[in-house]
């Protein structure tokens, strides 16, 4: 097969560059190792910046999004028993973020490829690259549909996740790697219960760090922050709902229960790695760096890295310039770097740390009383969640 770039990865990194790919009438190969029905599923991230959702609105994939997400003018930090909500209209000029599941965008975004008639190949294995560090055109080899098959392209683009194959190819000294381990995780559930709260809700507490947020109207995401290496088969629903409870620690509020329909523990990292490209391949979204959930930067930061990478591309193919792909790790590790600060500053100040002591905690919620009685702080922490300007 022939095309012009060939993308590992349909996620949505690799989803979103195809489209905005497409809409230059420049061609490409999604491969993805999973099936169709698997990335459509699988729980992720489900907050959107306000640039996201006007992205996905303007080039034509967000007539859904439009019609059942949940739109949000705030956030609230909830410390010593008290919420205290930082209203992004006021501080931003209006910008706002959406509640809006990673799935159900990968599903518009599946769908209106289709809808084209663009390949897009479901259960790639043995997924190789080849040629993308010199002179001449890549090539994308894999199995697929029980023949073994080959992709040649101009550029590929590494879409693939954190533990796929297109980071690791790149040659032993190229990248330098930059990462934090944090010593707990998070429990998430799914749960048959309205939302507790019209928009999220950040809890600090002396037992740990909880998040309520929702997915629906009728169904609420909830994260209680565990140990790192805890077995979620020591949660049943009733210690689940008790903790949570008791991490809101309010009489006259409390958080809606119902039956839990999924349950998992997720470990907490910042990473980065520099830099985002070598020779002909470019790598994107989680393939190059991860950022704890607190700062609900993940998919954000692969919809930010690929809007530059399809620029670079049909800059290149409009008129031969490469100035912009030479640049694209420049530009977008800026962007991955504050998101990283906001994302660790976010992790920090909530998060209980078991090398932490009273100074340590009374300094958590110092930074918390300033961050919510100060215009300034709150400005800070708003514009950082609505998304920096692109």
């Amino acid at each position: 097969m022939r095309t012009q770039i060939g993308i590992v990865g349909a996620g949505p990194a690799g989803l979103v560059l195809a489209h905005l790919l497409h809409l230059q009438g420049i061609e490409s190969i999604v491969l993805e190792n999973r099936s169709r029905e698997y990335i459509e599923e699988r729980v992720r991230a489900g907050l959107l910046e306000d640039g996201t959702v006007k992205l996905l609105i303007e080039t034509g994939v967000g007539e859904r999004l439009q019609r059942e997400a949940l739109t949000h003018h705030g956030i609230s930090l909830r410390f010593n028993q008290q919420s205290h909500r930082i209203d992004f209209n006021d501080l931003t000029g209006g910008k706002t973020v959406t509640i809006y599941a990673q799935h159900e965008v990968i599903k518009d975004l599946v769908a209106a490829r289709l809808v084209a008639g663009l390949p897009l190949i479901f259960e790639a294995s043995d997924v190789s690259v080849h040629g993308f560090d010199g002179g001449g055109n890549p090539s994308i080899r894999f199995h697929a549909g029980g023949e073994s098959q080959e992709i040649h392209c101009d550029f590929i683009a590494g879409c693939d996740g954190f533990h796929g194959i297109c980071r690791p190819s790149i040659p032993v000294g190229v990248l330098t790697e930059y990462e934090r381990v944090y010593p707990f995780g998070w429990l998430g559930i799914l749960a048959h219960a309205p939302p507790s709260n019209d928009e999220l809700v950040y809890c600090y507490h002396d037992r740990g760090f909880a998040l309520l947020t929702m997915r629906t109207p009728k169904i609420s995401r909830l994260y209680l922050q565990v140990p790192h290496d805890e077995d979620i088969n020591a949660w049943s629903d009733d210690r689940i709902w008790s903790e949570l409870q008791a991490r809101v620690a309010d009489k006259a509020w409390k958080v809606n229960e119902g039956p839990i329909f999924q349950k998992n523990i997720a470990g907490m990292r910042s990473y980065v790695v520099e830099p985002m490209q070598y020779g002909k391949m470019f790598l994107a979204g989680d393939a190059a760096h991860i950022v704890p959930p607190t700062g609900a930067k993940g998919l954000n930061l692969a919809v930010a890295d690929v809007r530059i990478m399809a620029k670079g591309l049909a800059e290149f193919y409009k008129t031969g310039k490469t100035q912009l792909l030479d640049r694209y790790s420049e530009i977008c590790l800026r962007r991955v770097w504050k998101a990283q600060r906001f994302s660790w500053w976010m992790t920090s100040m909530l998060h209980r740390f078991d090398t932490d002591n009273a100074f340590d905690q009374r300094r958590q919620l110092a930074e918390l009383d300033y961050v919510t009685s100060s215009r300034a702080a709150m400005t800070t922490l708003a514009e950082n969640y609505v998304g920096l300007p692109w």
